[in-house]
């Protein structure tokens, strides 16, 4: 009969000291590597900020130099001549664009589509939120889609409508103008997705008790629900307010008087031209390039003002669907 073979079992001690070697070693390796993914990350960060930087800081840059330095292609004005620029290109630029006039416009525009487009925006959320309706899932479906509509293609048959009612024509008053330039932006897809998703998170049971307290559809909407979104609409309404003062394409087509126009169209015009040695009519670049820093000012100073509640508001519209 076979003996069973004998297992030997060995014990083998490993120093604590070369346990702390080996470990001390993987942390030394493991903060290296976090290192380094930190300094590449923070380096890839300050790279993208400084390249999205770089166009406010020429625009600002070019308004104090005279139109010779702009034209050489120069990115850094001279002190020694910056103040002389400066008063030149901010006193002609503010009296060749009639900067007041067309600001006033710009604004009346910019306020009038800001206020429809919320009250549009409020009507149709509440309705696509709270309300029960036979396909309503499928009308909010055209609504999506028709944010992949790129608003200049909307340019030729917003044109025909308007031309059709006399809104557009050689003679058109400055009243004519202003409606053209409201009427088609009053209501956006966008808004109306973004507080149809905070009003989908406030509890139906508030909808059941202000019915037992007595109150209508529209007395909730106004009362409980408006007031609960406030973050999301105070954004909806900076949003619109900068798109409105932002617009171009549509303006530039539809007002046929350039006194009647919006400045970021006028700033594109023939006011900031300048007869040149042979004669013909050049565009002062420098000049250009101050009146966009009376134009982007207002909108920078109001988003850095509110741009808690711009995050705020987009924050709570994504929480849940």
């Amino acid at each position: 009969m076979n003996k069973p073979s004998s297992i030997s079992t060995k014990l083998v001690l490993v120093p604590a000291s070369s346990k702390g070697r080996n470990s001390i070693k993987e942390g030394k390796r493991d903060r290296a590597k976090a290192i380094l993914s930190s300094v590449f990350v923070y380096l890839f960060l300050s790279a993208a900020a400084l390249l999205c930087l770089f166009p406010f800081y020429y625009m600002i840059a070019a308004s104090f130099m005279s139109y010779e330095e702009v034209s050489t292609g120069s990115f850094f004005f001279s002190f020694a001549t910056m103040g002389e620029n400066f008063i030149n290109n901010y006193t002609e630029t503010w009296t060749r664009l009639q900067f007041l006039s067309h600001v006033g416009t710009t604004l009346l525009v910019a306020v009038s589509t800001t206020v429809l487009q919320l009250l549009t925006t409020i009507l149709a959320s509440f309705a696509f939120a709270k309300l029960h309706f036979k396909g309503r899932d499928f009308l909010f479906m055209l609504v999506l889609a028709s944010m992949m509509i790129p608003g200049e293609m909307l340019a030729i048959t917003n044109y025909s409508t308007f031309s059709s009612l006399d809104l557009i024509s050689s003679h058109q008053t400055y009243f004519q103008a202003i409606l053209t330039m409201v009427l088609p932006l009053i209501s956006s897809a966008f808004y109306i997705f973004l507080l149809r998703q905070t009003f989908r998170q406030i509890p139906n049971e508030l909808y059941l008790a202000a019915r037992i307290d007595g109150k209508s559809d529209w007395q909730y909407l106004w009362k409980v629900l408006v007031p609960l979104a406030m973050p999301t609409l105070i954004t909806i309404t900076i949003l619109s307010f900068i798109s409105s003062w932002n617009s171009y394409v549509w303006p530039s087509i539809s007002v046929s008087n350039d006194s009647y126009n919006v400045i970021s169209v006028i700033i594109r015009g023939n006011a900031l031209q300048f007869a040149g040695p042979s004669g013909a009519m050049i565009t002062n670049t420098a000049w250009q390039m101050t009146s966009s820093v009376l134009t982007v000012l207002p909108i920078l100073l109001l988003f850095i003002a509110f741009r808690k509640y711009i995050m705020t508001g987009t924050g709570r519209a994504g929480i849940k669907g």
